[in-house]
């Protein structure tokens, strides 16, 4: 294509050097005469940087926005540890998604046990990274032209990005303390889609961590895991099902979880490795989730150098716990810290590490967004159990973050502690 063609499809701006005929230029190559400098060594904004700016751009919270933007500043705050503003802006997002969701349900309420076609059977002409307002109106024209199954079918798919939405908003809701809202923002992704596996497992798992003697609510979380491993065998949370499945199936057995305490108080000491009677007698989904007076006490109480030192000699008891294996303890002190500084690398790294030596149904979300937000502190909190004589577990814990983030920046140095 020649010069004139390129400037009839969008002309090149005034003073700005002609561009030859012919291939793509080839990387590397000098820049023609007159082109403005590039510094090749300028590098993308950190997560860091990106946050200082969303910070200091005014309005933005009260902002019109677009689905796409809403959800993708909620996914940025969450995935660096600030919960509060995520589920500001997975909120909107969900607002924009709303309309949609209720066009699916009464779409497939009208279908009643016939199944669901696919947006390609459906012919819905989606294409990948199409905006959700184009593909709302694809599946709403369907409805008012009496096409209920292609309604269904193309409101379904569209409907993927905003169940992501809603499971990310279930998380932050549940690291916030909002456990009732977080099983609702889960029961609301399965009400679309009752095979969705990380709603699955985090719905369950959360029922049987808040719902212990509530039997109703323990087969639900059965019937979840259950599903769960139906649909996805190979899955990496199918054993972690499989084995709460049973463990649930046992405590309604048992009428309960503090019955079944009572039952296995011997073997719970081992599990847990806590060799005194109080911590035998603590039900495993201590500590409670912080109610809304205590989220107000929280956001009102004055930060002053003596509280900063105070939750600074929390962290420090709580990695003296991890490293003495006495993880119930270290959870305790790093509950107290995490409300006040959420974002605290080294607490959440500590609360991670201690909810997976407990074996928690939620300890790998909590891993997880640990592992998003601040891999390099989880490192570092194996060097301090390693300090602390906890050979083996800090080995285990780089063991563990090496799985996970199999291209962590930091691999090499990882690889070299693993190997001594």
């Amino acid at each position: 294509m020649g010069t004139g063609s390129g400037a009839a499809n969008g002309a090149l701006p005034p003073g700005h050097p002609t561009m030859p005929a012919g291939s793509p230029v080839a990387p590397g190559t000098p820049l023609p005469s007159g082109h403005p400098t590039v510094d090749a060594n300028k590098l993308p904004p950190s997560a860091e940087e990106l946050m200082k700016q969303l910070d200091s751009s005014e309005g933005l919270r009260e902002r019109e926005k677009t689905f796409e933007i809403a959800s993708s500043l909620g996914k940025l705050y969450y995935t660096n540890g600030r919960n509060a503003e995520a589920l500001t802006f997975l909120g909107q997002a969900q607002a924009k998604a709303e309309g949609l969701r209720s066009l699916f349900l009464a779409s497939k309420k009208k279908l009643g046990k016939a199944p669901i076609a696919t947006p390609e059977a459906a012919n819905c002409g989606f294409t990948p990274g199409q905006a959700l307002d184009a593909m709302e109106a694809v599946a709403q024209a369907r409805a008012k032209s009496g096409d209920t199954a292609g309604a269904a079918a193309c409101a379904r798919a569209a409907l993927i990005p905003v169940l992501d939405v809603d499971v990310v908003r279930g998380n932050a809701l549940y690291l916030g303390g909002d456990s009732a809202n977080a099983l609702k923002a889960y029961a609301r992704v399965l009400e679309v889609d009752p095979r969705h596996e990380e709603a699955l497992y985090a719905h369950s798992s959360l029922l049987f961590e808040t719902k212990g003697e509530d039997l109703q609510a323990l087969k639900a979380a059965r019937e979840g895991f259950d599903a769960l491993v139906a649909a996805y065998p190979q899955s990496q949370r199918a054993p972690m099902a499989r084995e709460l499945s049973a463990r649930i199936e046992e405590t309604v057995k048992a009428g309960g979880r503090q019955k079944w305490l009572a039952s296995r108080a011997a073997d719970r000491k081992v599990r847990l490795s806590q060799p005194t009677a109080q911590a035998a007698a603590m039900p495993p989904d201590a500590p409670r989730p912080l109610t809304p007076e205590m989220v107000d006490a929280v956001k009102n109480t004055e930060r002053t150098p003596e509280l900063e030192a105070g939750l600074t000699k929390l962290v420090e008891e709580g990695e003296e716990h991890l490293a003495h294996g006495r993880y119930q303890e270290a959870l305790a002190n790093y509950t107290r810290v995490v409300p006040f500084q959420p974002e605290n690398g080294r607490a959440k790294a500590g609360m991670a590490w201690a909810l997976v030596g407990l074996g928690r149904p939620m300890g790998a979300r909590v891993w997880s967004v640990a592992l998003q937000s601040d891999a390099g502190a989880v490192e570092k909190l194996g060097d301090t159990l390693l300090a602390k004589g906890d050979a083996k577990g800090a080995k285990a814990l780089w063991e563990k973050l090496a799985q996970d983030v199999p291209n962590y920046p930091n691999k090499a140095a990882l690889q070299a502690k693993l190997s001594q």
